[in-house]
């Protein structure tokens, strides 16, 4: 088994603070697995929610497996994530308070096969946050440009 598969939510460092990162595992179907194993995933506009004392990752789009027949999955059906309760009280409690929300940053295949999910707590950026982000890395662009 080769650990190369890393999907990365891009947008998400961009429009939000990341405060605390957390790793799930996720309740995932046959072919759902396979498609993430081939590549086949998106998690740019995913976000994650409370459904009583569980967390889902909603609008996670996962391919349809091409091989699968019929036990085919929904690619955007909401998939639970697997914490341990106390980081799920913690997170629930900090969701509760006002600005705080919970984004998928990393979708990746561990080093046992078992597709996880790295989720951060985060806070949503103003729009002058958003323009010193692209400042901070136009100015880092530069600086390595120059030292070659």
């Amino acid at each position: 088994m080769s650990n190369t598969i890393e999907i990365k939510n891009k947008k998400a460092s961009y429009q939000y603070f990341l405060v605390e990162e957390f790793t799930a595992g996720i309740l995932l179907t046959g072919t759902e697995i396979k498609s993430i194993r081939a590549g086949k995933a998106n998690i740019a506009d995913a976000y994650c929610t409370f459904v009583g004392n569980e967390l889902f990752v909603k609008e996670m789009h996962i391919a349809i497996y091409t091989q699968g027949t019929i036990y085919n999955h929904e690619p955007k059906r909401d998939r639970k994530l697997l914490l341990t309760r106390r980081e799920l009280k913690k997170l629930q409690t900090k969701v509760n308070e006002k600005g705080f929300t919970i984004v998928p940053t990393l979708l990746f295949i561990n080093e046992k096969g078992l597709a996880k999910l790295n989720i951060a707590l985060a806070r949503g950026k103003h729009f002058y946050d958003k323009r010193e982000t692209i400042k901070k890395k136009d100015l880092k662009r530069d600086l390595e440009r120059r030292d070659y």
